[in-house]
């Protein structure tokens, strides 16, 4: 029989987006790992730059979790791996603690969960203490560690924020606020800096692993940051054993190209797990920096920054050339949203300039100012429901044969609604960001795997 694994176990929410949640998730997995214990971060909802950050912290792969996403047995399956193998498992929520259907919280109650509140309290003393009350007492039933102060001014306002709890024992402590030209020394909301699209990737700062510690030794002097192995029991969940979900080998024998670079980077973790458990020999190659793509039988092309690389895209004629050679040998390519952008003919840039880009998809897209679309979708491929979401900046405009159309998760797909599918020739190609595990069938369509129907 199988037991539970059991191991201390935080969801770190806040009341809003922006209080600070993604620094002190990435500042407490690395001020444990560095201690020598084995740390595994979860983010609740879909995101690809926050698990940069978490993965340099902690040193291991970062999944996501979400309820629908991923769906429960899914979500189930990875806490209970993580917990096999670690001393602390820490999960970041995503907005509010209470927003989204599912949210967070819904998360932390499915799983028992204790949740940690990150507060900015930059700008109040005795409401911190009416917020704190509010998200542990809102539903009933959910589990709560306490509650941490972010952008403190004073060691007097820390005594206000502290003596306006209303359980003594909520206290996890505060976080100073630092101007931005101390991160060198201590973690504040200038840490991580940020993008249109969210954090700066990790990988693109020299400093990054400094700017962790910086954040880990700050949290080292609250009460959270001093708690030892021993302490962090109180938090200690059992994580059941999921019913065995195996995947089937849908890829064997194929070799999938993925493309990862700095203007190619949204991959989800899961999803090199997923390719390898349909039996696919996974290769990397860099887009922008590539003469060539590796030897394969199809290509993956993710999401990420070609609007920052546009330059750089169009003058790599040779992997254009070599796009071109896969693509007229009828070997399949699946571009998703940034991978999708630089197929097309040109882009114009956020200050109005125009780029030609790679030119494998009739047609243009066009960067705006704000965002085009936001959320959770579904997208069905070959009889079968994929689940993933959208989030991007540009527009397109094209004439390639639309084959399908992307729905919110309480809807159906519509005409002239929802993300296109497009198809030109052996390219499949849309703005949808796939979770693979929710239809590893579909993916193997888009792969072009053995059994599949084209």
């Amino acid at each position: 029989m199988v037991t539970p694994a059991r191991c201390p176990a935080i969801l770190i929410a806040a009341p809003a987006s922006g209080q600070g949640k993604t620094t002190v998730t990435a500042a407490l997995a690395r001020l444990h790992a560095r201690q020598g214990r084995r740390v595994r971060v979860f983010k609740c909802g879909p995101d690809f730059l926050d698990p940069h950050w978490h993965q340099l912290a902690s040193g291991a792969p970062v999944h996501q979790l979400d309820l629908w996403m991923n769906g429960e047995a899914d979500c189930a399956q990875r806490l209970h791996a993580a917990a096999l193998e670690s001393d602390l498992v820490l999960i970041e929520g995503v907005m509010g603690l209470f927003d989204g259907t599912p949210s967070a919280a819904d998360l932390a109650q499915r799983f028992g969960v204790p949740v940690l509140a990150v507060v900015d309290a930059s700008a109040m003393a005795g409401t911190f203490g009416a917020l704190a009350f509010g998200l542990r007492h809102y539903r009933a039933g959910l589990p709560w560690a306490g509650v941490l102060a972010n952008r403190v001014g004073s060691a007097r306002h820390v005594d206000m924020l502290r003596d306006g709890l209303q359980d003594a024992d909520d206290w996890m402590g505060a976080l100073m606020r630092v101007a931005p030209g101390d991160v060198a020394t201590k973690a504040s909301a200038p840490l991580l800096p940020e993008r249109h699209l969210g954090l700066v990737v990790a990988h693109e700062l020299h400093d990054a692993m400094q700017r962790l510690d910086a954040a880990a030794d700050a949290l080292a002097a609250t009460p959270l940051g001093q708690m030892t192995l021993d302490d962090l029991q109180r938090w200690a969940v059992d994580f059941p054993p999921p019913a065995a979900t195996p995947v089937a080998p849908l890829l064997a024998g194929r070799t999938v190209a993925v493309g990862r670079d700095e203007a190619f980077c949204f991959i989800y973790a899961a999803n090199l797990q997923c390719l390898a458990q349909m039996g696919a020999q996974v290769v990397f190659f860099s887009p922008l920096h590539d003469a060539a793509l590796p030897a394969c039988d199809a290509v993956w092309l993710p999401g990420g920054y070609p609007e920052l690389h546009a330059a750089t895209i169009a003058a790599n004629t040779a992997m254009q050339a070599s796009l071109r050679a896969h693509v007229a040998a009828a070997k399949p390519v699946w571009a998703e949203c940034g991978g999708m952008m630089a197929l097309f003919e040109a882009i114009t840039l956020a200050d109005g300039s125009e780029q030609a880009l790679w030119g494998l998809l009739p047609g243009r897209v066009a960067m705006q100012k704000r965002l085009a679309a936001l959320g959770p979708q579904h997208l069905t491929v070959a009889g079968h429901t994929l689940r993933g979401h959208t989030f991007h900046y540009s527009t397109a405009q094209s004439t390639a044969p639309v084959v399908g159309r992307t729905a919110r998760p309480d809807a159906v797909p519509a005409p002239d609604a929802g993300e296109a599918l497009y198809r030109q020739c052996s390219i499949h190609a849309s703005y949808f960001h796939a979770w693979f595990a929710s239809a590893p069938v579909a993916v193997a369509h888009l792969l072009g795997g053995e059994g599949v129907p084209a």
